[in-house]
C-alpha cells in the first residue's frame, strides 16, 4: 500500500513540474512576442517621425534623413543575411562582420538622435559633413555585404538550374534513344539495298530460263497445310481467357 502511495506521489509531482514547466515556456515566448511587438511599433513610430522630420527645412531635416539612410540600410542588410544563413553556413563570417558594424552604426545613430536636441545650431552645421562621411561609409559597407550575399545567392541558383539542364538534357537524350537506333539502322540498310538491287538487276539478264523452270516447280509444290489453321478453328492467344463451359441445366 505504501509502495502505490509512493508512485501516485511520483506521478502527481511529475505532472505538476510538466505543468510549471510548460507555463514557463509559454509565458516566456508570450513575453518574446510582446518584446517584438512593442519593439516594432517603437521602430515604426521612430521612422514616421523621422520621416516627417525630414521634409522640415534646417538642420533638423539633414540628421532626419541621415537616420532614416542608416536605419534603412542597416535593418535591409541585417534581415538578408538572417534569412540566407540557414541556406549558406558561409554567411556566418558575414554576419560577424555585420556585427562589428551594427556597433558603429548604432553610436552614430544615438549620435545623430543626441544632435536633434542641440540648441546650438552652429556646432549642429560644424559636425553635420563629418556626420554625413561616417553615414555614407557605414552604410555603404552594410550595402556591399547585402549585395554581396544577393548575388551569391542568385549565382548558386544559376549554377544549379544550369546543371538541373544539362542532366534533363541527358535524360530526354536517353528516353528517345529509339530515333538514335532508327538513324543507325537506316545508314546501315541503304548500302545493303543498293547491293540488292544491282545483284538483282544484274542476274535478270543471264537467267531467264532457270526462273522460268523455278517458277513452274514452285507451282508443281503443294503448300504445307499444318500452318494453316483448319476452317471453323478460331486461333487462341496467350492472353485470352478460356471459355467458361455451357451449363446444361
Amino acid at each position: 500500500m505504501e509502495a502505490v502511495l509512493v508512485i501516485v506521489a511520483l506521478i502527481f509531482i511529475a505532472f505538476v513540474a510538466l505543468g510549471a514547466y510548460a507555463t514557463v515556456k509559454a509565458v516566456g515566448a508570450a513575453k518574446r512576442g510582446v518584446d517584438r511587438t512593442v519593439a516594432q511599433a517603437r521602430r515604426t513610430v521612430e521612422d514616421t517621425t523621422l520621416r516627417a522630420k525630414s521634409f522640415q527645412p534646417g538642420a533638423a531635416s539633414e540628421l532626419a534623413q541621415l537616420r532614416l539612410r542608416l536605419r534603412g540600410s542597416m535593418r535591409a542588410t541585417q534581415d538578408a543575411l538572417h534569412a540566407r544563413v540557414a541556406e549558406d553556413a558561409s554567411l556566418k563570417e558575414s554576419l560577424d562582420l555585420f556585427g562589428r558594424l551594427s556597433a558603429h552604426g548604432h553610436e552614430l545613430d544615438d549620435e545623430l538622435k543626441r544632435l536633434e536636441g542641440e540648441p546650438d545650431k552652429k556646432q549642429v552645421a560644424r559636425v553635420l559633413p563629418e556626420l554625413k562621411a561616417r553615414t555614407e561609409q557605414i552604410a555603404q559597407s552594410a550595402d556591399a555585404l547585402r549585395h554581396a550575399a544577393r548575388d551569391r545567392a542568385t549565382r548558386f541558383a544559376s549554377d544549379d538550374l544550369d546543371s538541373l539542364r544539362s542532366q534533363i538534357d541527358v535524360e530526354a537524350g536517353a528516353l528517345r534513344h529509339w530515333t538514335s537506333a532508327e538513324t543507325t539502322s537506316d545508314s546501315s540498310a541503304a548500302p545493303g539495298s543498293d547491293a540488292s538491287s544491282s545483284s538483282r538487276s544484274g542476274s535478270g539478264s543471264g537467267s531467264g530460263s532457270a526462273g522460268s523452270t523455278g517458277s513452274a516447280a514452285a507451282g508443281r509444290k503443294k503448300p504445307d497445310r499444318s500452318a494453316i489453321t483448319p476452317p471453323g478453328v478460331r486461333p487462341v492467344y496467350p492472353w485470352q481467357k478460356k471459355p467458361r463451359p455451357e451449363s446444361t441445366t
